[in-house]
């Protein structure tokens, strides 16, 4: 991941199914995720990740625009492939994240592109990580990967 990626998208949904809204900060808490959103309490699930990049290399696949708030991550990165290595280390903002696993791509996209948009985001849709410590992420943020 390029130093200089920054984030450039914050979503959040209240509940499985319900759509995501923007945000402009989110609070993470360590061990438990991010403070009103679906996936807050869950073991490993903390937060989604993706990158603007990865969602062109898709949208070149499918021939058509992808609208990042579809794809139902948490945080969009406006450059850069994600690593996606289980363990890979990274900051955002307060934050110290882990990878947890590459991301499977929604299947709520199918609801509105079709089976194609999940196949052209397949090792594209970004990856879900654990949240190592407490804090706040903004838009504007940089992420930063631990070495």
């Amino acid at each position: 991941m390029m130093a200089e990626a920054v984030v450039v998208g914050i979503q959040i949904a209240l509940a499985t199914r319900l759509p995501m809204r923007s945000v402009d900060v989110i609070e993470i808490e360590a061990g438990v995720g991010i403070v009103g959103d679906r996936y807050h309490g869950t073991k490993h699930r903390h937060v989604t990740m993706q990158s603007l990049e990865e969602i062109a290399e898709a949208e070149a696949d499918l021939g058509r625009p992808l609208d990042p708030i579809l794809t139902r991550r948490n945080i969009t990165v406006s450059t850069g492939a994600l690593d996606r290595a289980p363990g890979a280390r990274l900051t955002i903002g307060e934050v110290e994240l882990e990878v947890v696993r590459d991301a499977a791509p929604c299947k709520l996209l199918e609801d509105s592109y079709g089976r194609d948009a999940k196949l052209a985001l397949h090792k594209r849709a970004g990856v879900v990580c654990r949240a190592l410590s407490s804090g706040v992420v903004r838009l504007g943020d940089e992420l930063k990967p631990l070495v």
